[in-house]
């Protein structure tokens, strides 16, 4: 029997979480990678930011490539002018591959690249397209694009700035996506990523995405292990009561 696909595996996980890395102990990212096995996470998010599109500056191709993993590579580019970048992340072993509408003026043309690439870790997997929208941009502007793509994800801060708390205009945002999505006839994914903690998580969960990124809530150098437990926990207990 031939394996599931990337989005057949998520879908079937939904609602879950996927983990952000950067916060975890990047000395020992192999015992941070088996934590997450241990603890039934299926996907780690990797946020790619390339100090231009965003303020910060993190990873790029080879730390996506060096990680040795079970779980799913849920790659997220927050960076200016994919078209030209995204074939490296995908032969690093990404298996969704998120980029913003914001990035530049062709990502239709993005998402056309990635529909003829190959998952390098397997190429009967394919790969899951993912559109990123920033607070302020609104949820229309993934329309066109929704013939392209497997995943929207609503980014409920401005990356790249510390403290920032969940966006207070997500549900609404949440509920506009849907809609369209709805319309489309389409089964596709929708996430949120950014302010997501171990105290609105179940609230979070309640909204109804499909994916959920958290990151510092389960690697806070205290009990990553448990935190992941919990959140887990928490997305679905509040799916199986909404």
């Amino acid at each position: 029997m031939a394996a599931p696909s990337v989005f057949e595996t998520i879908r079937a996980a939904a609602p879950t979480i996927s983990v952000g890395m950067l916060t975890a102990d990047l000395g020992h990212l192999a015992s941070s990678f088996e934590i997450l096995e241990e603890s039934r996470v299926e996907l780690v998010h990797f946020d790619v930011m390339d100090g231009c599109f965003c303020p910060m500056t993190t990873i790029g191709p080879p730390v996506v490539a060096a990680v040795r993993t079970s779980l799913v590579k849920d790659v997220h580019l927050m960076i200016t002018d994919p078209v030209q970048k995204v074939g490296d992340y995908v032969k690093a072993g990404a298996d969704v591959v998120t980029v913003h509408a914001e990035a530049g003026p062709y990502t239709h043309r993005v998402f056309q690249e990635l529909g003829r690439m190959e998952n390098a870790n397997d190429p009967a997997r394919g790969i899951v397209r993912g559109i990123g929208l920033l607070p302020a941009t609104p949820v229309e502007a993934v329309e066109p694009l929704l013939g392209q793509v497997e995943l929207v994800l609503l980014v409920t801060i401005n990356p790249g700035f510390g403290g920032q708390a969940f966006g207070k205009e997500t549900p609404a945002r949440l509920e506009r996506t849907r809609e369209l999505i709805r319309r489309s006839g389409r089964d596709i994914l929708v996430g949120v990523d950014g302010g997501v903690t171990r105290a609105n998580v179940a609230d979070v969960a309640g909204l109804g995405p499909d994916l959920i990124i958290t990151g510092s809530a389960v690697f806070d150098g205290k009990a990553p292990a448990d935190n992941a437990r919990f959140m887990l926990d928490a997305v679905r207990s509040a799916a199986r009561t909404s």
